[in-house]
This record gives C-alpha cells, structure tokens and sequence, in this order.
C-alpha cells in the first residue's frame, strides 16, 4: 500500500509506502497527481518518506513503477527521498543519469528540511 498526501496549494505530494508496491498504486497515484499537474504545469516537489524500501509485489508492479517514472520525471521539479535506508540513500547518484528532477536524499528525521528544499526556487 502507498499512502498519497497531497498539498494542492504548494503542488507538493508525500508519498510513503507501508508494503511492497503494487500495480495498484501507481495506479491510484497517476489518478491522484496529473490533475494537480494539469492544474499547476507541473510538481513544485515529490517526497518518497520511507523507513526502508518495501520493494515490489511483483514484476508487474516493478514495470507500472518504471512506467510512472518514465511519463512524469520531466513534470517533478525535485523529488526528495527521506529515508534511513542505504539502499533509498543511493538513489540520487543512479536516477541523475536518466531523470529529470533534481533528486536528493534526506535522512529519516529530516522531513520539514525536505519539504523546504522541495518549495525552494
């Protein structure tokens, strides 16, 4: 399960998975963020807050994840990842290559300073 907390006002979304992806949530996020995309042009910020990565339900899920990268990198401006997890920590270095956003990681306990860095010009 993926839980979705949008700010409209900031286009800021916080996701924060609770169990291995599912097709299914990417799904429900689609739904949840392109007509916030559509309204404002595009995320001011896209924060992944997660104790550790869950990973997929299936292969399925992996390829609706990648899918979802894939037709909305270009429309994030910064996506921060908070987490404590080595593996979630790495990610910035590997997504420069082929994302859009600026990527950044921030320790567990630094959820408002990602939230700030999202909103920054």
């Amino acid at each position: 399960m993926l839980y979705i907390d949008i700010d409209k006002e900031n286009a800021l979304v916080t996701i924060s998975p609770r169990s291995a992806l599912e097709r299914g949530d990417f799904v429900n996020l689609v739904e949840e963020v392109d007509p916030l995309i559509e309204e404002k042009g595009a995320l001011s910020g896209l924060i992944i807050n997660a104790e550790h990565f869950p990973g997929w339900h299936d292969f399925g899920s992996l390829l609706a994840h990648l899918k979802f990268v894939e037709d909305h990198h270009r429309k994030i401006k910064k996506v921060a990842i908070v987490s404590d997890s080595a593996v979630l920590g790495i990610l910035p270095k590997i997504t420069d290559h082929f994302v859009a956003a600026d990527v950044r990681h921030f320790d567990q306990d630094q959820l408002d300073a990602a939230k700030a860095w999202c909103l920054e010009d």
